[in-house]
């Protein structure tokens, strides 16, 4: 009988386990039920780098989630990265002079779209685009230009 006891505990202990690793992946994931079921609308922009910016990615005006990127291509007409975003229906005020621009989640972090809403009175709709954009800053494109600068420096 006690035998039997310390098996159940064991097994209620690893099921425990397996259930709150599950629930760790996915909140580390960003996978959120709610995104699925938002009606959302279409917006593009195009960047000349989005290195490092990923599928899902969030789209924040003033720090707060507004989307999810939907897809990143490469637009065969002007060799650029075409970012389509997913704009939840209820964000109905991004302006036509909106920017768009790729930051990174502290120094190391995951890259996302920030938008600064702009003071136009056109209105982003379905398909639209967003013109002006700002690349994402790649941390070794800095370092590299910070050594050859200081390389430079000391040859004079």
């Amino acid at each position: 009988m006690r035998t039997r006891i310390i098996e159940i505990s064991v097994g209620t202990f690893m099921l425990i386990g397996i259930l709150a690793t599950a629930f760790l992946a996915i909140q580390v994931s960003g996978i959120n039920i709610n995104d699925s079921r938002s009606e959302t609308y279409k917006v593009s922009a195009h960047f000349n780098n989005v290195s490092g910016l990923a599928v899902r990615a969030q789209i924040t005006i003033a720090g707060v989630m507004v989307g999810r990127v939907s897809a990143i291509n490469l637009d065969p007409n002007d060799n650029r990265a075409k970012v389509e975003m997913a704009i939840h229906k209820n964000v109905d005020f991004i302006t036509s002079d909106s920017i768009a621009a790729i930051q990174t989640e502290g120094v190391l972090g995951e890259k996302y779209i920030s938008i600064s809403v702009g003071g136009s009175t056109d209105i982003l709709k379905e398909g639209d685009e967003i013109v002006d954009t700002q690349s994402a800053l790649i941390l070794e494109d800095l370092i590299s230009k910070m050594l050859v600068s200081i390389a430079g420096k000391k040859e004079e």
